[in-house]
């Protein structure tokens, strides 16, 4: 048996205030929209950005802890793994979508410059894919949100 690694760690900004919504059973889920951005210089020696969008899903704990601290515009270091799943959107066409399930966050810096940090603030998650797609919406609306 091979053993393999699905680590992520981003730092970024929040790009929305997060969403937090409840599994029938009482099980608190945070979503929010993460970017992350580099800078290089093209071959002109103009300064060039891209901005990736990372869509990131925090379970438990950790949400509850999101809903209460994180706002648009936060820095956050975040880890965990990488999700990739399909669901139904409104319409019934199947979407796909690739998540970061956290399991650990530190808030760098707020908008309003106040540090502020919550070590070991994760729970491992449950097992998504033990929920339905419908489990909740994520808003993903484009195909630019496909894992292959």
């Amino acid at each position: 048996m091979s053993r393999s690694v699905n680590k992520v760690i981003l730092i970024g900004n929040v790009g929305k205030d997060p969403v937090i919504r409840y599994t029938a059973a009482g099980t608190a889920i945070a979503t929010f929209p993460l970017a992350t951005s580099e800078v290089w210089k093209d071959k002109d020696g103009n300064l060039k950005e891209r901005t990736d969008w990372h869509n990131i899903v925090a379970w438990q704990r950790l949400a509850e802890i999101i809903q209460e601290l994180v706002k648009k515009g936060t820095r956050l270091y975040i880890e965990g793994k990488l999700r990739s799943r399909s669901y139904e959107d409104r319409e019934g066409k199947k979407r796909y979508i690739t998540e970061i399930i956290a399991e650990n966050m530190l808030i760098l810096e707020r908008k309003d410059r106040e540090g502020l940090g919550t070590p070991d603030a994760g729970t491992p998650p449950p097992d998504t894919t033990d929920f339905p797609d419908d489990a909740f919406d994520t808003g993903a609306e484009t195909d630019e949100e496909l894992p292959f």
